[in-house]
């Protein structure tokens, strides 16, 4: 048979990216689930801070085999830093991004190989993260994932998600992998507040890469165990912090304002000021939720006005 006869399959390479801050512990978890996959990466990139003496003494002992482990070092903050090393380091047509406390199931990276093998139109792949809580994994069904309403409320809803694949607006963070190709036409969102897990970065680059005309598809199917480990940094897991709650509503605010039309931008301004959500709330929220939380909720209220207001000097300078 003549090679142009021949229905040729593109080879395509794969780098693992993996950030990581003091969870030691759980960095050796996730290593150990790549080194199962029945896909193996073709590079696994483990971004670690300067100063995280723990996380480089556990890297040194740890066995590599199958994996070609390499190590990149950061010396800034947050997780926006690490992603950009890593992206700066690596080789692979695809990145695949989990986090440290994550542990992707056997078939995660040939899953998410054979969707973008498949469309090349098709930016990035995500899916479902099953949260772990002790020996309890939460459950549930939810159809809606990873949308954008018409007037701005965000969706997120991937540690839930059933169903078929289907065209989404951002992924997760925990559960998603792109085209290098497209994350270097963009890069992971500078502008982003904090200096621990920077959350909504993932909606930055869900929504810039909307904008440039890739797909984003989420499959239920491309699936990890998520153990969510303690964050360090603010952004603490259950506990309030004026200015991690500001950042985050920054950032969320940030991306879209760049993102909706001129007549959906205004709606947004004014739906999340007069109602925002129980993350992120605006007035209506702070009536709902003060005869249970009392002054608890005047400051969340306070912390959201203030992460939008600064979003929205920083869109209008920019604009």
């Amino acid at each position: 048979m003549k090679d142009s006869d021949e229905q040729k399959v593109e080879q395509i390479t794969i780098t693992a990216l993996i950030t990581t801050y003091r969870r030691p512990q759980s960095l050796v978890r996730c290593l150990e689930a790549l080194k199962k996959q029945s896909r193996i990466p073709d590079e696994v990139l483990v971004v670690v801070r300067d100063a995280d003496v723990g996380t480089w003494t556990s890297l040194e002992r740890i066995e590599r085999r199958p994996l070609i482990l390499r190590m990149v070092t950061v010396w800034v903050p947050g997780s926006v830093a690490a992603l950009n090393a890593g992206l700066e380091a690596a080789k692979g047509d695809i990145i695949a991004i989990t986090d440290d406390d994550a542990a992707p199931r056997a078939d995660w990276l040939a899953r998410i190989e054979a969707h973008l093998q498949n469309d090349p139109r098709l930016g990035g792949v995500g899916g479902r993260d099953w949260v772990h809580h002790g020996e309890q994994v939460e459950d549930g069904a939810r159809k809606v994932v990873g949308k954008v309403q018409w007037f701005g409320r965000v969706i997120g809803n991937h540690h839930l998600g059933v169903g078929g694949p289907r065209e989404v607006d951002v992924l997760k963070g925990a559960n998603c992998a792109y085209r290098r190709a497209a994350l270097l036409r963009v890069g992971f969102d500078k502008r982003m507040l904090g200096t621990g897990t920077q959350l909504n970065w993932e909606l930055s680059l869900g929504l810039q890469l909307r904008r440039m005309g890739y797909k984003l598809i989420y499959d239920p199917a491309v699936t990890v165990d998520h153990y969510r480990g303690p964050r360090f940094g603010e952004g603490q897991r259950d506990r309030f912090e004026a200015e991690a709650l500001t950042n985050e509503t920054y950032n969320e605010a940030l991306s879209l304002l760049e993102y909706l039309t001129p007549m959906r931008r205004l709606v947004f301004m004014i739906w999340s000021v007069f109602v925002g959500t129980r993350a992120y709330p605006g007035l209506v929220q702070w009536l709902r939720f003060s005869p249970r939380e009392g002054r608890l909720a005047g400051k969340k209220l306070q912390a959201a006005l203030t992460g939008r207001i600064q979003a929205f000097n920083a869109w209008r300078c920019s604009s």
